[in-house]
């Protein structure tokens, strides 16, 4: 017998773009749409979308505003994970998690470096707040679905673990330790 287990849980996120141009009005914002339908698409919820330019100030503010007063259980940034002198993204989000979950970025550099080796380049961090997952992705739209594709299947089991609707996890079955003879 197969035990199945529908998850009837709508998960509601928050899209942040990080972007001086952007916040201008200069740039559309074609990296927020792809995130916008890619959680769509996986039935996330967009409950908040905002422009902000690189400042640290106002992106560690938004993402705790975000979290705290709207109890948003996501928020996805894209821009400022960079090199450049602007891109303080990782910064602010590292001043407001209280838990870092590096393995999502890990993973999307590992796996996006075979697409294009210029993504080790990129810093971006996830982490928690509260009941929060925050993830920073970088600012192309191409960059955007390739790293959001590696963890997106993942982030319900991260969101329901966040806020305590996993509270014990099944033993894997994946490998095998024993003995051959």
């Amino acid at each position: 017998m197969v035990k199945c287990t529908l998850s009837l849980v709508m998960y509601n996120a928050g899209v942040l773009t990080i972007s001086d141009k952007g916040s201008r009005g200069e740039r559309a914002d074609e990296s927020g749409k792809v995130i916008m339908n890619l959680l769509a698409a996986a039935g996330i919820t967009v409950a908040r979308y905002e422009i902000v330019p690189d400042e640290r100030k106002l992106i560690a503010d938004t993402l705790t505003e975000w979290a705290d007063e709207y109890n948003l259980e996501m928020v996805v940034t894209t821009g400022g994970t960079g090199l450049a002198e602007r891109d303080v993204t990782p910064e602010a989000t590292m001043s407001v998690i209280e838990k870092t979950v590096p393995g999502l970025a890990e993973a999307m550099r590992a796996k996006t470096f075979s697409i294009s080796p210029t993504a080790i380049l990129s810093r971006a961090v996830a982490g928690v707040r509260g009941k929060c997952l925050i993830i920073n992705l970088p600012g192309s739209p191409k960059g955007v679905k390739e790293c959001l594709e590696v963890v997106l299947p993942v982030i319900p089991h991260a969101i329901d673990t966040i806020n305590g609707r996993i509270t014990e996890h099944e033993p894997s079955h994946t490998g095998s330790h024993k003995n051959a003879n």
